[in-house]
């Protein structure tokens, strides 16, 4: 071939973002159709799914397997327990992972897959359910099922139109559909949610509540308001938070002396040595409960620009305090 064909030559960049914008185009398309046929049949597959007693079991083969692992990890993190079955492996032992009270969710395009097809019969005569996500509803898979799931898609989106691509968007998007659905029949909560997922940063914005970041007991930085500054300051440098809570006799806040205090207290030429904390301390400081998520206090920190609040309990007394490097130690930002 000459080497100044131009049939080689690569694309320009126009060329390939308007591509791009072509595949996700025709992607969201498949999406949107898939939503505007939804039926009966979607709310058979949740009631088949609510009402099963043992495990959710979904299956597929290629680019449907990888989907169907995606659906399995999403069910069983929004308070469905599932597991993902290679259709290949089924037939080879592991169609034993299987049991009567299972629901199966199987997946292919075609509806066709030969390894999909081969365990069907299998699936049916152990008793299990069937709920098919198929993108050809007259297809062996779309006829074996108990409820059949239209993911079909008018086209693969690409120049070629062979990858499977809007065909799998619309699967895992179905998945995604069904999971929540499920998730919202459960009544799952932002609770069970952070439960299924501790390790996480969503977990620990869920988990984390003040009272586990907080600076408590000895490690509390407090001065009685009858102090003088010279010791609340003092008790700022062995705390090294930044602050001190000044309480009365009861354990209840009086106010709150900080570095930004100390710098005002100097500004005013007040003389430090002599001045007594309640006369120059915070009287209505920002405060929060320490049974509050962590996640809250931070956007109430966020909100009124502050380093550290006081944490106090349903009596008023201060039980800890905390700033921000203690939320970025428990990962809170």
């Amino acid at each position: 071939m000459a080497p100044d064909d131009q049939s080689c030559s690569a694309p320009s960049p126009e060329a390939l973002l308007t591509l791009a914008k072509e595949v996700l185009s025709t992607e969201a398309s498949a999406v949107q159709a898939l939503a505007d046929r939804l039926d009966k049949r979607f709310i058979q597959a949740v009631d088949i799914i609510l009402a099963c007693t043992g495990r959710i079991v979904v299956t597929g083969i290629g680019k449907s397997g990888h989907i169907a692992r995606k659906i399995a990890a999403t069910l069983a993190s929004t308070g469905t327990p599932a597991f993902f079955v290679h259709s290949a492996e089924a037939s080879h032992g592991d169609l034993g992972m299987i049991t009567p009270a299972d629901v199966v969710i199987a997946l292919s395009n075609s509806g066709e897959s030969s390894e999909v097809v081969a365990i069907l019969p299998l699936i049916k005569r152990q008793g299990a359910k069937l709920i098919a996500l198929a993108g050809k509803l007259n297809s062996t898979l779309g006829r074996e099922a108990d409820v059949a799931l239209d993911a079909s898609v008018a086209r693969e989106a690409g120049p070629l139109g062979l990858a499977p691509t809007s065909s799998t968007t619309a699967a895992l998007a179905l998945g995604d559909a069904l999971a929540l659905a499920l998730l919202e029949a459960r009544g799952f909560s932002a609770d069970d949610f952070a439960r299924a997922h501790p390790g996480g940063t969503l977990g620990k914005k869920l988990l984390v509540r003040i009272a586990d970041v907080m600076h408590q007991g000895d490690a509390l930085p407090t001065v009685p308001v009858g102090a003088a500054l010279t010791d609340a300051l003092l008790e700022m440098s062995r705390k090294r938070l930044g602050m001190t809570a000044i309480v009365n006799d009861d354990g209840t806040l009086a106010g709150l002396y900080t570095d930004g205090d100390l710098r005002r207290t100097l500004e005013k030429g007040i003389d430090i040595r002599a001045a007594m904390v309640a006369d120059v301390m915070t009287r209505d400081p920002h405060t929060i409960e320490a049974d509050k998520l962590a996640a809250e206090a931070l956007q109430y920190m966020e909100k009124f620009r502050i380093n550290g609040l006081l944490a106090l309990d349903a009596q008023g007394r201060v039980v800890g305090a905390f700033n921000l490097h203690d939320l970025f130690r428990a990962g809170v930002v």
